[in-house]
Order: C-alpha cells, then sequence, then structure tokens
C-alpha cells in the first residue's frame, strides 16, 4: 500500500483492509461451523452460525458504506482505486460466503437423522476442507498482497469441483439403492452445492486480488470441472 501526503488516507485504506479481513474470519468460521453441525448433528450449533450471521451482513454494509464515503472524499486512482475496488467486490464474496454457510446450516437442521453413510460424511468434510483452505489461502494473499499465492488458489479450485461431482453421483446412487434416504440426501446435495460455491466465491476473491496487486487480470477461467451444472 503506497503512502499518501494525507496520512488519514492511508489509515482509512488500513482500517478497511481490516475490516475486510475481520469479515474473512467471520465468513472461515461461519463455513466451518456449518458443517461441523452438519456433519455431528449439532443443531445448537447450526442455530448459533445462523444467528452470527447477522454480524457478518452488518460488517458488510459497513465495509461498504466506508468504501462509498472513501470515493466520494478521496476521489481514488490508479492503486488506491484498485484496492478499493478489490475490497468491495471481496466483501460481497464474504458475505455470500456467509449466506452460503447460513445455508449449510439450515439444512442440518432439517435433516432429522445422523448421516448414514460414514463414505458420505467424509466426502463433505473432505470437500469442506479443500473449499475451506481456499479461503484461507486467499485471504492470506489478500492481507500479504500476494498475487502469486492469489493465482494458486485459483488453480485448486479444480479439486473442489472434482469432489462435488463425485459426491453428487454417490448421492444419486444412494438415492437409487435406499429411496428411504431421499430426503436426507436431496439436502445433502444442496448442502454439498453450496460448499463447492463456496470455493467459486474463494476463487473470484483471488482473482480480484491479483488485479488489485498487479493491475492485470488471471488467465480466462478454466473449464469447470463440475458436471451436474444445473441438476441441484
Amino acid at each position: 500500500m503506497s503512502e499518501h501526503t494525507v496520512s488519514a488516507y492511508d489509515e482509512e485504506l488500513t482500517a478497511m483492509a481490516g475490516k475486510v479481513a475481520e469479515m474473512g474470519g467471520l465468513a472461515e468460521r461461519a463455513f466451518a461451523d456449518a458443517v461441523s453441525a452438519l456433519v455431528t448433528q449439532d443443531h445448537e450449533l447450526a442455530k448459533s452460525t445462523i444467528e452470527n450471521d447477522e454480524r457478518l451482513d452488518a460488517l458488510h454494509q459497513e465495509v461498504e458504506m466506508k468504501l462509498i464515503e472513501m470515493i466520494a472524499l478521496r476521489q481514488p486512482m490508479g492503486q488506491d482505486l484498485r484496492e478499493i475496488t478489490a475490497a468491495s467486490r471481496i466483501a460481497n464474496d464474504l458475505e455470500r460466503v456467509g449466506d452460503l454457510a447460513k445455508n449449510v446450516a439450515k439444512r442440518a437442521i432439517a435433516i432429522d437423522s445422523n448421516l448414514k453413510s460414514k463414505k458420505l460424511a467424509i466426502g463433505v468434510e473432505h470437500m469442506t476442507e479443500l473449499a475451506l483452505g481456499q479461503l484461507k489461502q486467499v485471504l492470506d494473499a489478500y492481507t500479504r498482497r500476494d498475487a502469486e499465492a492469489a493465482r494458486r488458489v485459483q488453480e485448486a479450485d479444480a479439486e473442489v469441483d472434482a469432489i462435488y461431482t463425485s459426491l453428487f453421483r454417490e448421492l444419486l446412487t444412494y438415492m437409487m439403492e435406499d429411496p428411504r434416504v431421499i430426503t436426507q440426501c436431496v439436502h445433502l446435495l444442496f448442502c454439498a452445492k453450496n460448499i463447492e460455491r463456496i470455493g467459486d466465491h474463494a476463487t473470484n476473491i483471488a482473482e480480484n486480488v491479483y488485479y488489485m496487486v498487479t493491475g492485470d487480470r488471471l488467465p480466462e477461467d478454466r473449464a469447470k470441472l463440475d458436471e451436474t451444472t444445473g441438476a441441484v
């Protein structure tokens, strides 16, 4: 972050980045707690995850209002404008991560029994581990202004997509073999899709971090490996 003649401007940019990082921490926690509630059928944890989303929403509104104020008062250009634009887009993605985590928590409550298949539970947990890893890495990249780390996050999304496709097929097979689990499996399908979308939001953040740091766009998006688009 470059230094400015008006020191208050630097302080505002630093504070803005800190608020976005705080949003990132809340989004990470919500995501991890939602999936933990799903796998362990901890309804109290699911309920608290849903309630805590209000804090993330409020922080998002706070960031957006501050960014609008900075644009009006400072009329940023060049690197400063990229910083502010990226912060706005990243904040939007983090707010969506919170919404998706809340959706998973709601599904955890709707499922009225434990996951009957350990294999399915392991698949959901592994997918979450990868997507959560993406989110952590890209938020670190944002804090460090590390364009190369952001690029690696974009490349890692392929594995999340592949696991989602595999889990999707396994859930369909499971439903065909035992119609009694259809309701549970449908909830899990939506949960898996939400987790996959969180990985997509991490990739969006990576693209914005890369642009913020370099002024260039990451190469064209790779072909998505999710072969189930439109099915859920």
